[in-house]
């Protein structure tokens, strides 16, 4: 879901409060307050102890005003929605791992396969 988001930010590294807001239209009082409810946005912070976002931190915001604001999740919803979001990719980056694993293992048998079939040629 956050894929959909990714053509509306720019391509910087770090954000403050403001670009945040302006590119996601929630205002910053709303920002401070989602990141007190929503564990998994957590902006660092600046030597000056200003908030600095990365890329992802946006990519969450827009996802929580989507659920939030398009879905018309609750807070609570949304959290909930939020883990299930997360579990799934977990769960997709494990299948992944074992899939890369299978092929590797499924790549060493043709290779031996043709070592041997070169053997026998000759």
């Amino acid at each position: 879901m956050a894929e959909l988001f990714d053509a509306s930010i720019p391509d910087r590294l770090f954000f403050k409060i403001g670009d945040v807001s302006k590119i996601t239209g929630v205002k910053p009082y709303v920002l401070r307050y989602w990141e007190s409810e929503f564990e998994t946005l957590t902006p660092n912070k600046s030597k000056t102890n200003q908030r600095v976002y990365s890329q992802d931190d946006v990519k969450k915001v827009l996802l929580i005003k989507q659920l939030l604001h398009g879905e018309r999740y609750s807070i609570e919803g949304a959290k909930k929605k939020l883990k299930e979001l997360r579990a799934e990719k977990r769960e997709i980056q494990r299948n992944s791992i074992l899939n890369l694993q299978e092929l590797q293992v499924l790549r060493n048998k043709v290779t031996h396969l043709l070592d041997f079939t070169d053997k026998n040629r000759k």
